[in-house]
């Protein structure tokens, strides 16, 4: 997470989603930074504890940024990351994924629970697409009043990634949620802005 007091901007790091090369990137402009275990700071735990401390100590309301993935590409990237550690393909990692009880090492959250706050409510003021890159740099280039390059970072190794019909079925089912903003943020063309 970073915190930009001039731009009047909050990023927040979404796990999967480039938010290392973007950290990289806009560190520069940034007054705070969370790194670590603070790095992936989610709404709920933002909205609860830091944004009550940049309006009081810093009188901050600043506007918030995250980026989404699509779904299924997203527990590709986890999966990837993973890989070389587990004892199970693609099919059967999304299968622990969204079991009653996952395992540890499938024990990766979500996207849609991450990006909104209590009731489910989006806390995320301008959220963009993982697949619109071109619209986030625009966006991002000037708000930041500069030309922004993002470098990669944390690429994992490929690694075969099939799913059955029944799995994909019910992944769809469980992440439900998640498809459906992703979704709302593709045909707002890459940038979907809300009031939280």
């Amino acid at each position: 997470m970073l915190i930009f007091s001039e731009q009047n901007l909050v990023l927040f790091s979404v796990p999967k989603t480039g938010s290392t090369a973007m950290e990289v990137a806009l560190k520069p402009w940034a007054d705070i930074a969370f790194y670590k275990h603070r790095k992936h700071t989610p709404v709920g735990r933002y909205q609860r504890k830091i944004a009550p401390f940049l309006r009081e100590a810093y009188q901050l309301e600043p506007e918030t940024m995250a980026v989404i993935r699509a779904p299924l590409e997203h527990l590709r990237s986890w999966y990837r990351y993973r890989a070389a550690t587990l004892d199970v393909d693609f099919d059967g990692f999304v299968q622990a994924v969204i079991s009653p009880k996952p395992p540890e090492w499938a024990r990766i959250g979500n996207q849609f629970d991450f990006l909104t706050g209590p009731n489910e409510k989006l806390g995320i003021t301008h959220l963009f697409a993982y697949e619109t890159q071109p619209i986030l740099r625009t966006w991002l280039n000037a708000r930041m009043g500069s030309e922004i390059s993002f470098k990669p970072q944390n690429i994992s190794p490929p690694a075969p990634t099939p799913i059955s019909k029944t799995t994909q079925t019910a992944f769809e089912t469980h992440y439900a949620s998640e498809i459906t903003l992703h979704t709302q943020v593709i045909e707002a063309s890459g940038h979907l802005i809300s009031e939280w």
